[in-house]
C-alpha cells in the first residue's frame, strides 16, 4: 500500500466551479463531486429537499500527492472564507499510487 492525501470538501453548489479550477490549477488529476443528501451543521440538521437549487452542498473528493494538496490549501481557504463549506484532509493508503 501507498500513502497518499484525502481531501474531501463539502461546499455550496454555487462555488463548485472555483473549488474545481483550484484543484485543477494546483495538478489534482482526478477528483469526484457528489450530491449532499442531508446534513447537520450550525446547530441545525438540513435535507437537499428544504435548499434552494443555489444553497444546494456538493462534496468534492480527491486522492493525491501531498505537494498537489499543499498547492490547493490556501485558495481553498480563501474560497471558503466567502462561502458555507467544510474542509478536512486526511493520509490514506491506496493500492495504486499511479492513479493517483
Amino acid at each position: 500500500m501507498h500513502q497518499k492525501k484525502r481531501l474531501e470538501l463539502i461546499i455550496e453548489r454555487m462555488a463548485l466551479a472555483r473549488a474545481r479550477d483550484i484543484l485543477e490549477d494546483a495538478g489534482v488529476t482526478g477528483y469526484t463531486v457528489l450530491s449532499a443528501m442531508a446534513g447537520y451543521g450550525a446547530g441545525r440538521r438540513w435535507r437537499r429537499s428544504d435548499l434552494s437549487t443555489a444553497e444546494e452542498m456538493t462534496v468534492v473528493i480527491a486522492i493525491c500527492d501531498d505537494e498537489k494538496i499543499e498547492r490547493a490549501l490556501k485558495a481553498l481557504h480563501e474560497l471558503l472564507e466567502a462561502q458555507i463549506g467544510v474542509l478536512n484532509v486526511s493520509t490514506v493508503e491506496v493500492l495504486r499510487p499511479d492513479r493517483f
